[in-house]
């Protein structure tokens, strides 16, 4: 595997109780400060989840994310083998399982930037992992989610899909899913083939919902637990 370029990495933190539930949920603040100055960190937010397995508002108090850009993959693991961060958490989660990926493409802003370069062409078998975040304009709340249940449809029982999450930093306004693909052309077939999703896509540019989106799509490194 290249060390070289720089990588991505998603963690989702799983706690089981009230009181894993309940530190995982002061993770949201105190965890700001295990990040702080990090070697080889250019951007990372840390989030909270959506119910289930698909695009939902509802918080997941059991759930969370941490999101992660990184110089370079050794500097990647080296944060997963020893960091502060890791090593305080992993005792009290149930399950801590993480993505590292490289950039393939990225458009749109997050925060008013674009945090992912592209470094890597997709090759034909390889798994790919898509991320989409949005913030919603307050106006347009309604109506965006009274059509998100209609617009994942074509998720359900979807033979190319391995996994997917909603994840964000605010619930109901910042929003973002994470999705793992078995190739370009299983994602590709849902995107562009799919007559709700594409009726989605036709709304959001007709309708105007959000006041920033971005869109990047990743060559999956790595998938694995940290024990």
């Amino acid at each position: 595997m290249n060390e070289k370029g720089e990588c991505v990495c998603l963690i989702f933190l799983s706690f089981l109780g009230w009181g894993p539930k309940i530190k995982g949920f002061y993770m949201m603040q105190v965890g700001h400060a295990l990040l702080k100055d990090t070697e080889g960190l250019s951007f990372y937010k840390l989030m909270g989840t959506g119910k289930g397995d698909g695009f939902n508002p509802y918080p997941d108090f059991s759930t969370y994310a941490l999101l992660t850009k990184w110089e370079s993959l050794e500097r990647a693991k080296a944060f997963l083998d020893s960091s502060k961060f890791v090593k305080k958490y992993k005792h009290i989660c149930h399950e801590m399982e993480y993505f590292i990926m490289r950039t393939s493409s990225s458009h749109g802003s997050w925060g008013g930037q674009n945090p992912f370069k592209s470094t890597i062409k997709i090759q034909k078998d390889q798994k790919l992992a898509v991320l989409t975040r949005a913030r919603i304009k307050i106006s347009k709340l309604r109506k965006f989610w009274s059509y998100v249940p209609v617009s994942r449809q074509p998720l359900k029982n979807n033979s190319g899909l391995i996994f997917t999450k909603g994840i964000g930093e605010i619930p109901f306004l910042n929003m973002a899913t994470f999705s793992l693909w078995k190739n370009q052309e299983a994602m590709k077939q849902f995107a562009y083939s799919s007559e709700e999703h594409l009726k989605a896509i036709k709304m959001t540019r007709e309708l105007g919902w959000y006041r920033e989106e971005l869109f990047a799509r990743f060559v999956l490194l790595e998938r694995n637990k940290i024990d």
